[in-house]
């Protein structure tokens, strides 16, 4: 059985990378999402364990020092890190696993997993983001703004991604991230003899 491999996704907030994600993982059998704690409070559309599993600082802190995750970072005043074991147990069994996080964090999987796979995706411009933040009720002006100034922050990081996905339909992004997957899975080194698994089974 070939390892699965890792699929990180970043976009800016309002890019619509969450509801790509959840489509990947009921579209695609053999894929996985990989659901990050935090310390900060749900939203009223979320749930713990199914969106995030919802932290106390403390309890955060307890992992973090344990070296359970395989990172972590701090956002707006809020810790949020990636559990290790339920990632390296979704790989074991030849799944792949999709990672919905910011940029701080696909740097640091990035550089702890060198053959993750980095997709960044962007809105198809920035008045459509703009517009997609507003529709969404969520936020207060002053938020909406500074989200605004960090996906203009976060979009000077995409040279550093594999692939860029521009989201302006779903089904033609998703389409892309498909794609995406089938072409790494037959990478030679992912496949072929002495890789991860056998060529020929």
């Amino acid at each position: 059985m070939n390892r699965g491999l890792v699929l990180v996704l970043s976009a800016p907030s309002g890019a619509g990378k969450s509801t790509l994600c959840q489509a990947l993982a009921e579209r695609r059998p053999n894929t996985r999402l990989s659901i990050s704690c935090t310390t900060r409070s749900p939203r009223s559309s979320e749930a713990h364990g199914r969106d995030y599993y919802f932290l106390t600082p403390r309890e955060f802190a307890e992992k973090r020092e344990t070296g359970e995750f395989l990172e972590w970072a701090e956002v707006h005043g809020h810790f949020y890190g990636t559990p290790r074991s339920p990632l390296e147990e979704h790989l074991a069994k030849g799944h792949d696993v999709v990672m919905n996080i910011d940029v701080q964090g696909a740097r640091a999987v990035k550089q702890a997993l060198p053959d993750s796979v980095t997709v960044f995706v962007a809105p198809p411009s920035w008045s459509v983001l703009e517009e997609r933040l507003r529709r969404r009720n969520q936020d207060d002006e002053a938020t909406i703004q500074r989200r605004l100034l960090g996906a203009r922050r976060e979009w000077g990081e995409a040279a550093r991604y594999d692939y860029l996905v521009v989201n302006d339909d779903l089904e033609n992004a998703f389409a892309d991230l498909s794609a995406i997957l089938r072409a790494e899975r037959r990478r030679t080194a992912r496949c072929a003899p002495g890789a991860s698994g056998p060529l020929f089974h």
